[in-house]
Parts: C-alpha cells; structure tokens; sequence
C-alpha cells in the first residue's frame, strides 16, 4: 500500500475524542498520525495502519 506524508486516512477504530480521520506525519516501520479531531500524535506500527486502513478521505497529490 502506498501511503504518503500529508494523506488523510480514515481507520477502523476511533480516537478516544471520537474522530477516525488522521493525517500521516510520518512514513516507515511506524507511522506518526495526527488526529484530525484533538490534534494529538500517536505513533503506530505500519502493521497496525495497513490493518485497521479503511480508506483514504484525501491523498497528499490532490493538493
């Protein structure tokens, strides 16, 4: 899967504020998400986000 800084993602499981759309900060081994409800960051294995990956809400190259 393909993911990019900057892709808007939405994931199975919500954030404990409620919102499931997270911005990616950062791509490798782990992955830094931001949420896009409370702005919190939380890092996350790639296995984790290829896992629990519903879809994309916005990609990084429609800008």
């Amino acid at each position: 899967m393909e993911f990019q800084i900057g892709d808007i993602i939405k994931m199975k499981k919500q954030h404990p504020c409620g919102e499931n759309q997270w911005e990616i900060l950062r791509v490798g081994m782990d992955f830094r998400l931001k949420c896009q409800g409370c702005g919190r960051q939380v890092m996350v294995s790639r296995k984790s986000v290829e896992k629990n990956f519903r879809g994309f809400i916005k990609k990084a190259c429609e800008e």
